[in-house]
């Protein structure tokens, strides 16, 4: 069986899913390259527990966790079956190496999973489960998540992180607006991190990266990049597969990691 990269995805907008654009295209173009995968594991911004929890649900319902958007957006719907038997998988790695694990029987895909999701595999015919992500731990406790599930790509499955290279939401500004200085300082220093694997630079990056605090005023968006780090094993090899910006500095760019 062909080893699955891991992916991270920045997921924008909630109106991608209206109007997916170049970075829906993008991600599509991605899911065309890789293998039909025998399952999904998608690791959200938008589920947050206190620790790693993951969905066991048969039946994921879409979860339309947004405010003040357009009627046609909340009559969209993503449900591809469930995938309890690899959730059950993903807790007990997470249980050997350590963690404690929670169970979430009844979790459905929130707007960080099927938005980019609907792109990808529009067809819903792929199963998918949910892993929380824990914004009160640091990068090095979701390397280390990823770490434990570094199996999951050896044997078919996906893990696709969602979350946004860059998330200032009190600095958002109409489409087409030029890019501010530190969301572009910021990205570019991911970018030369990741392809380097400079571990030491990516887990301090609140430290270390440039204008770090206001590209990203809470962790919760960039935590999952870890977890599909870490997941790709420790000499992972990172490809930008997406590069762009939307309502000025909100990164869209997109990563595989490749063992």
């Amino acid at each position: 069986m062909t080893a699955m990269p891991t992916l991270f995805v920045s997921h924008g907008s909630p109106m991608l899913a209206l109007d997916p654009g170049a970075t829906g295209a993008a991600w599509r173009a991605m899911a065309d390259k890789l293998p039909r995968p025998r399952a999904i594991v998608m690791v959200s911004a938008h589920w947050t527990t206190t620790v790693p929890a993951v969905s066991t649900t048969a039946h994921p319902a879409t979860i339309h966790d947004f405010y003040g958007f357009p009627e046609p957006l909340y009559a969209l719907h993503y449900e591809p079956a469930g995938a309890p038997e690899v959730a059950e998988e993903v807790a007990q790695l997470l249980s050997e190496a350590g963690l404690k694990v929670g169970i979430d029987p009844a979790r459905g895909l929130d707007h960080g999973a099927w938005v980019p999701l609907r792109s990808m595999y529009p067809d819903a015919d792929i199963p998918v489960m949910q892993l929380a992500i824990q914004p009160r731990e640091t990068p090095a406790h979701h390397l280390a998540v990823g770490r434990a599930l570094a199996s999951l790509p050896q044997s078919g499955i996906l893990l696709i992180a969602s979350g946004s290279l860059t998330h200032n939401l009190r600095e958002l500004y109409p489409e087409g607006s030029p890019v501010p200085d530190y969301a572009a300082r910021f990205t570019d220093w991911m970018t030369e991190k990741l392809a380097a694997n400079d571990l030491d630079a990516l887990l301090d990056y609140r430290h270390q990266a440039p204008d770090a605090q206001r590209a990203h005023p809470t962790d919760e968006h960039l935590i999952p990049l870890y977890v599909a780090l870490g997941a790709a094993g420790d000499t992972a090899k990172a490809t930008r597969f997406h590069h762009g910006f939307t309502h000025g500095g909100l990164a869209m760019d997109a990563y595989a990691f490749y063992a």
